[in-house]
This record gives structure tokens, sequence and C-alpha cells, in this order.
């Protein structure tokens, strides 16, 4: 095995780098997987038949990262990294006040509460030269991206909701993790009502079932190992041509919230308290390796960096922007003609990136 040194100058002409860390539980062997509706944990095989089962999905994984970079306000980066950039919505619904971002929104800057504000929308068709039967500009559609929400960029967004829905880009930073060589742990219990077992003493308040004991089943796994890979799309980065200083933020942003999620504490779930079993390396070519910095260094080139890319955001870095709501009422159909964004895009429906 040869471990080099981190070279950005020479990773970042790699396609993609990509890192598998090794994971393991915390205490015991066992551990409860992502669970999906109606479907369960999500159980497949390899081709030679090995029993798998995905730990973390990719949109799981996207939104984890995310949040390594969120203050404590919920909404707002860390102090480390102000001046970035992200948009920050102020909603006002019948006298209430409150506050969303990009960095949280399920679908970024698609999010209604962003993109139905018609000032920030035109702005970024015009920065983006995107318009309804034109071809689209790719590289200029990055760097409108970049401008207003890096994190857009990094983790992907398509734009549904505006013009003709066809502004759509891929995730830059992608991860999932899986466990290797399965076996079911079947294990259960009861909750238990310490003063009607029956269930037949009720609230007038409450009257939903949920009184008595009730049994419960839980399958948990255990496996042979747990990986957690991760993949950064140079090929993909490189390709917006964004400028230097900017493919480089985009790159150590990445390798950022990597970072932090690993060196956090890897609880994903109640019964799922995992911890990192290996060195944190890229994986260059079979038997190779380049070290992954510490969170520290990573963080000092990053502050350089989003001084150096300060022309590249908008001006403030943060857009903030003052959107009137309002709450739906008890059996309101929706009105489309009301409440549609863009009038000449009816047919637009919302997916998820």
């Amino acid at each position: 095995m040869i471990n080099k040194k981190f070279d950005y100058k020479i990773l970042i002409e790699e396609p993609r780098l990509l890192m598998d860390v090794k994971l393991k539980p915390t205490q015991g062997d066992r551990f409860q997987p992502t669970g999906f509706p109606e479907i369960g944990a999500a159980e497949f095989q390899r081709p030679d038949g090995t029993r798998m089962v995905l730990v973390e999905s990719a949109q799981s994984m996207a939104n984890r990262l995310e949040s390594t970079i969120i203050g404590a306000d919920g909404y707002n980066v860390i102090e480390s990294l102000k001046g970035i950039s992200y948009i920050v919505s102020e909603l006002s619904a019948d006298g209430e006040l409150k506050f969303t971002s990009s960095l949280i929104e399920a679908h970024r800057m698609n999010s209604p509460y962003i993109i139905s504000d018609k000032n920030f929308r035109e702005e970024l068709k015009k920065e983006a030269s995107y318009f309804k039967g034109q071809p689209m500009n790719w590289k200029k559609v990055a760097k409108a991206v970049f401008k207003y929400d890096v994190n857009s960029l990094i983790h992907g967004v398509f734009m549904a909701n505006l013009e003709d829905g066809r502004l759509k880009l891929p995730r830059i930073l992608s991860s999932f993790i899986e466990a290797e060589n399965i076996r079911e742990v079947s294990t259960g219990g009861v909750k238990n009502n310490p003063i009607d077992p029956t269930g037949k003493l009720r609230t007038n308040e409450i009257t939903k079932d949920v009184y008595g004991n009730v049994p419960y089943h839980r399958t948990e796994f255990t496996a042979e190992s747990i990986n957690a890979y991760f993949n950064i799309d140079t090929s993909l980065l490189k390709s917006y041509e964004l400028g230097e200083n900017e493919t480089k933020l985009v790159f150590f942003l990445c390798m950022l919230k990597i970072r932090k999620f690993l060196d956090s504490s890897l609880r994903l779930r109640t019964a799922c308290d995992l911890m990192v079993d290996s060195n944190i390396v890229f994986n260059i070519e079979k038997d190779e390796y380049v070290e992954f910095p510490e969170e520290k260094e990573i963080m000092e080139i990053l502050s350089d960096l989003i001084k150096k890319c300060e022309h590249s955001f908008s001006t403030p870095p943060v857009t903030k922007l003052q959107v009137k709501a309002k709450w739906k009422k008890e059996g309101e159909k929706p009105n489309n003609s009301e409440e549609n964004i863009d009038k000449e895009n009816e047919d637009d429906t919302l997916e998820d990136e």
C-alpha cells in the first residue's frame, strides 16, 4: 500500500475522487439501517449472491453532509464559513415571521419559499441566460448557481419551478453507506400502560388508538463490514469552468463536509450508532492512497479562498428575500391560477433532485 501526501493540483486532474471508509457499530454488532414506507430495509444481493443492505441512502447522506455547515440558528452557515453564498427567506404569514434558507430547504434554490420571489427569479434567469425555448449555457448556469448558493452546486438542484424546468444540475459530491454479508436480528418489546393495560381508559381529547399495552417488533442487522462511500466528481466540477479559485473552493468545501461528517458522532438513528474503523484517505488506484487533510487545515485553506472568491458571490453573499405566505385553511384546495409561480408553465412538476 502506497500512501501519498495530499496535493490539490494532482488530485483535481483525476476524473473523480473516491473514498471508501470502513465503519463499525460503536457497541456490540447490531445496527438499524434506513427504512422506507411499505418497503422496509433496502436489502439487495450482489451478482455473487452476497447479501447487502443500504444503511444510508444518497438522498439522506446529502442532507447529513449539508447539515455539517449549518449554524446554531438552524438556517445560517457556521461562523467560520461566513462569506459563502446562500439564500435566506423571511416568510410573513398572518403576522407571523418564519425564516428558512437554501441550506435547509429540500429543493434548495427551487424551494417555493425562495423561487416565488419575482425579483430573485428574474435576476437568476438573467445571470444564467436561461429563457424558455433557448439553448442552455451550462457554464453560465453553474456560475449563477455558485453566485447565489454554492451548496446547490455541490449537492445538485432541479429548478422545476423556473421557466420550462430544464435547469437541472447533478451532484458534485455524492455519498451512501452499505453493509455487506448481512444477517437479520429480530427483536421486539412492549409499550406498557402502567394504569390500564387493556386500553379502555381514554381521555376526551385524544381519540386515536394509542392506549393500553402495545407489542411491537424490530428488525436489526449484523454485517461482515459497513462502508461509507464518497465521490467527488472532479470532471463535472472542472467542466463548469468557474475559475481557478472558485473551483478550488467547491473542492475544499466538499472535503470539509466529508471530514466534519466523519469526525462527528455517527449516530444515524437510535439503534444505528457507528464509528470510523479505518484511515480516512482518497482511493486513487489499487493499493495507492492519498492522505485526507484534517478539518483545521481544510478550514484555513477555505478561509483564504472565500476572500479570493468574494467577487464571484452575490453582494452581500447572503441573498435575503422577503416572501409573503399564508396558512392553508383546513379543506382549502390549491388555486393553481392564483398560486402558480410562472403562469406560462402550469404543467411543471416538482421532483426531488
